[in-house]
């Protein structure tokens, strides 16, 4: 019969029969710690894919919000747009008309004075200067046609001087240097009195100007003097050409009419009907256009 020969058994293979869960777990560790490094890479790109999503996610939230925003302000400026503030200015002036008449007729119905009423909300400087602004402004209405070409210099005249803007700063130090340089040359004498203020006297009277005075031709405007009057001359001469236009029937832009009458029905029909039909013709313009 034959002989079986005994199996020769390492010691590892002798403690893998022995201990066989050790083994395993021993295997485990083995795979784990090989895996590892595809597991991290793993979850870096996982968290890559989160971040790009939040990220993604918080630019459709901002496009959405502006998206929003530029629809609310557009239908803002629609209206804006289409509201006509000649038009709001009218009912504004009308409701006050109105209401100054309800009033003065419900005191006028219970037997009271309605002046005398309206001004128990006045003091009595206030209603002086008011007054006062009211006759102004009606001198103002009635000086407003043309009466003859001295008063309208004259209105011309008075419209400069309101505009203008005098350089008080500029003014005191060219008054001290001309003060400083007659004093220098022995016209004026300084003179301090017993209070301390100090008076300057003109010895020979040349001091001040006269009819017969030319130092004026010594005097240099600035350049912001200069560009103002060319300015004034710029913008009177548009005005000059403006009415001569306008007396001679010219007009800038498209001639929409045929005759007079067909225009002033076009003026007509353009102020009630401007508001709603501007946005349309700017649309079809901007198609056209393209």
């Amino acid at each position: 019969m034959p002989q079986t020969q005994p199996v020769s058994t390492s010691a590892e293979d002798e403690q893998k029969i022995e201990h066989p869960e050790q083994v395993e777990a021993t295997e485990k560790e083995t795979l784990s710690s090989s895996d590892a490094p595809e597991q991290s890479k793993e979850n870096d790109a996982a968290a890559k894919a989160r971040e790009r999503m939040e990220r993604f996610k918080a630019l459709k939230a901002r496009a959405k919000s502006g998206t929003e925003r530029n629809l609310k302000e557009t239908v803002a400026e629609t209206q804006r747009l289409a509201t006509d503030p000649g038009l709001l200015n009218s009912l504004s002036r009308k409701h006050a008309f109105a209401s100054h008449n309800l009033l003065k007729a419900d005191t006028e119905a219970a037997g009271e004075d309605f002046e005398r009423k309206r001004a128990w909300d006045w003091t009595v400087d206030e209603s002086e200067k008011w007054d006062r602004r009211m006759e102004k402004k009606q001198r103002h209405r009635d000086d407003v046609a043309f009466q003859d070409y001295t008063q309208d210099a004259r209105k011309v005249y008075k419209r400069q001087l309101r505009e203008l803007a005098p350089d008080l700063e500029a003014y005191e130090k060219e008054k001290l240097a001309a003060i400083e340089k007659a004093a220098a040359n022995g016209d004026l004498e300084i003179v301090e009195t017993e209070d301390g203020e100090m008076i300057a006297i003109d010895k020979n009277g040349s001091f001040y100007s006269t009819a017969d005075s030319v130092g004026f031709t010594d005097n240099k405007p600035n350049r912001a003097n200069v560009d103002k009057l060319v300015n004034d001359l710029r913008k009177a001469e548009e005005v000059r050409l403006k009415k001569r236009k306008e007396r001679r029937g010219d007009e800038e832009g498209d001639v929409t009419y045929i005759n007079e009458k067909n225009k002033q029905f076009n003026q007509k029909l353009a102020r009630f009907y401007n508001k709603y039909t501007t946005e349309i013709r700017d649309s079809f313009e901007r198609g056209t256009m393209i």
